[in-house]
Parts: structure tokens; C-alpha cells; sequence
């Protein structure tokens, strides 16, 4: 398999594996039933951080992006190339490469959310509100105001961005892998706690997307709406803010040191 085939796998399977793990703890706490049930919004942080602990772990070959936010901002930032230098899975950055990052981001985001109602199915079924039922495919606003809930995601992810590149300016990977994995967890439990709770933090345009593509397609019992008029919040708030982290970081951080 060529490089471009290695990193659309490693991208693939690490957000699949980041997503399953991050519904399933919402899932968990919202679901009526389960052992997690009502376990409160940082349990859903260190979740979703553990879930990126995983992704990571296992996407090294591509750098672990897990995230079109991250791959727009890097290239923002002007990356050259993506992949692991170390592990010779490097492939130039181009219209073609990306495509690759965002597609595999996209498919394993949907695959995870659908591992997820598999393993969930009969808590699904004992779920009187629909509500919760999509919270834990997708997002939503604690108060809906769209334009300043496109504020808090854009305000989420870049620091996301903005801190995997200060971390891997100088390393030989590009994505969260230039984080390592313990430090990235940490990075997104911190988001979470810190500015999670007007909108749940998306902070990831696949994360959100994918799995409410699966939520419109999957035959849930009783399962509702799957709120389209919001879902352009994260994806266009994520996709501003690592973009604009990508921006900012190119003055700021040789100042920062």
C-alpha cells in the first residue's frame, strides 16, 4: 500500500476508534439504564480526552489529525507535508492529500457513531426522549444563538490548533501525534471543562458531522429530528478557528519561543 493509502487508513480507523469511544461515553451518561447513566459533563470530558488518547495512539502513521480543523490548520499554517517523517509515511500536502485527510476523517467519524448504536441498541430502544438520543451522535447549544455559538467553537478549536502546533513545530509529525498522546488528552479534557458547555464543544467538524449523518440513516426507535438547521455551527466554527490558529501561530509563535 502507498503512502496516500496508509494515511487514509491511519485516519480512518484512529477517528472511527476517537468517535466510537466519545458517543459511547455520552451515551453512557445520557442513555437511560446504563451503569454511567447521569455521570455529568466531566465524565463526558475526560471521555472524549481518553477517546483522543486512543485515536492518537493508533494513527501515528498520518500524524493523527482526527480532525479537518487540524488538517485546514496546518495547511494554513503552511505545511508541506503530512504523515510521520520517522515512520516514511510522509506525502506532500496538496489538493489530492487533503481530500484523502478529510474523507477518511469524515468515513471513520459515521463508522464509529454506528459501532456505537450497536453496542448502545437496547438503551437506544429504552430511551423515551429523542433528544437524547442525537446528543450523543451530535452537538447542540445549551442556549441557541447561532452566531454566538459559531463563537464558542471557533473559540474551542483554535486553541485546539493553535496548541498542536506550538507542541509540534519542531518535531517530525504534523497533527495531534505532535502532541503525544497524553498531552493532547489532557488538552482536550481542559477544552471541555473550560469552554465545553455552551455548545458541547465539537471543536471538530467530522465529530459532529459523521456521526449525524449516521443518526439521519440508522433505523433508531423513536429517534426524531437530527437538527440540520444547527449542524452548520461545527462545522464552520471548527474549520474558522484552525484555520485562524494556523494564521495566527505563523508571527506569534517564534515571538512565543
Amino acid at each position: 500500500m502507498d503512502n496516500l493509502g496508509v494515511l487514509f487508513l491511519s485516519e480512518l480507523v484512529g477517528t472511527a476508534l476517537l468517535v466510537l469511544l466519545g458517543t459511547g461515553v455520552v451515551a453512557n451518561v445520557a442513555l437511560v439504564r446504563n451503569k454511567g447513566f447521569n455521570g455529568g459533563f466531566l465524565m463526558v470530558n475526560i471521555g472524549w480526552g481518553l477517546a483522543v488518547f486512543a485515536g492518537v495512539v493508533v494513527s501515528y502513521a498520518s500524524g493523527a489529525h482526527l480532525n479537518p480543523a487540524v488538517t485546514l490548520g496546518l495547511v494554513a499554517n503552511g505545511a508541506e507535508e503530512f504523515g510521520n517523517a520517522a515512520m516514511g509515511t510522509t506525502v506532500a500536502v496538496s489538493f489530492v492529500s487533503v481530500l484523502t485527510y478529510l474523507g477518511a476523517q469524515m468515513l471513520g467519524a459515521f463508522l464509529g457513531a454506528v459501532v456505537t448504536w450497536l453496542a448502545y441498541k437496547q438503551h437506544f430502544d429504552a430511551e423515551p426522549e429523542a433528544a437524547n438520543k442525537l446528543g450523543v451522535f451530535s452537538t447542540g447549544p445549551a442556549i441557541r444563538s447561532y452566531g454566538w455559538n459559531l463563537v464558542t467553537e471557533i473559540v474551542g478549536t483554535f486553541v485546539l490548533v493553535f496548541v498542536v502546533i506550538g507542541f509540534g513545530r519542531n518535531g517530525d509529525t504534523s497533527g495531534l501525534a505532535a502532541l503525544g498522546a497524553l498531552p493532547v488528552a489532557l488538552l482536550v479534557i481542559g477544552i471541555g471543562a473550560s469552554l465545553g458547555g455552551p455548545t458541547g464543544y465539537a471543536i471538530n467538524p467530522a465529530r459532529d458531522l459523521g456521526p449525524r449523518i449516521a443518526h439521519a440513516i440508522l433505523p433508531i426507535k423513536g429517534k426524531g429530528s437530527s437538527d440540520w438547521g444547527y449542524s452548520w455551527v461545527p462545522v464552520l466554527g471548527p474549520i474558522i478557528g484552525g484555520v485562524l490558529a494556523g494564521l495566527a501561530a505563523i508571527p506569534l509563535l517564534p515571538v512565543l519561543g
